[in-house]
């Protein structure tokens, strides 16, 4: 192995918003500061953290009123034939058109 090549890999604490703290090894020097760890992450703990981010839910009604209401209305679907449908019967179309245009073979002579 070369020397002086490689970062120094050292013991770090790490400190999460929730208080815990733990200590690792680690490249980056000094503290570490987390925003979620695993006592307060809702995967490990079973809670359910609600957050309303800037009043993003207060916005939503001041705009709408309170009127919003998700997968309730259905959506209508167009008269007359697919899409599908009308391709289908044009590939059949060009299919008879192709045949109609083409010369019989011949019968060969004996």
């Amino acid at each position: 192995m070369k020397q002086e090549i490689h970062p120094k890999y050292d013991v770090v604490t790490v400190r999460c918003t929730c208080g815990a703290t733990f200590e690792t090894r680690s490249t980056i020097e000094g503290p570490i500061q987390i925003d979620v760890c695993s006592s307060c992450h809702p995967f490990f703990t079973g809670k359910q953290k609600l957050l309303d981010t800037a009043g993003r839910i207060d916005r939503l009604n001041k705009k709408f009123g309170g009127k919003v209401v998700l997968g309730s209305q259905k959506k209508q679907k167009p008269q007359g034939p697919s899409i599908k449908a009308l391709l289908k019967k044009a590939v059949a179309e060009s299919k008879s058109a192709d045949k109609k245009d083409l010369p019989k073979p011949e019968k060969p002579k004996s």
